[in-house]
């Protein structure tokens, strides 16, 4: 049986970045810039999860998912 230690237990952030315009395909926020403020507050970039493509081959937003380990 496995004991659940600090180290076992991680807590999550998702940050939504939607894009400017209809026709646009450019992000309201420079991802980048999230990425690097995140690490440095101590979080991992875990994934970017876009939605399917809808029509005109757009996307309405990336999610950031980000973790660390919980510091409760």
């Amino acid at each position: 049986m496995h004991v659940l230690t600090m180290a076992d237990i991680y807590e999550y952030d998702i940050i939504r970045v939607g894009k400017k315009g209809f026709f646009n395909v450019k992000l309201k926020e420079d991802y980048r810039e999230i990425i690097k403020q995140k690490a440095r507050d101590g979080w991992r970039l875990v994934q970017i999860f876009a939605p399917p493509i809808e029509g005109y081959g757009v996307i309405k937003f990336v999610d950031l998912i980000f973790e660390r380990q919980s510091v409760f």
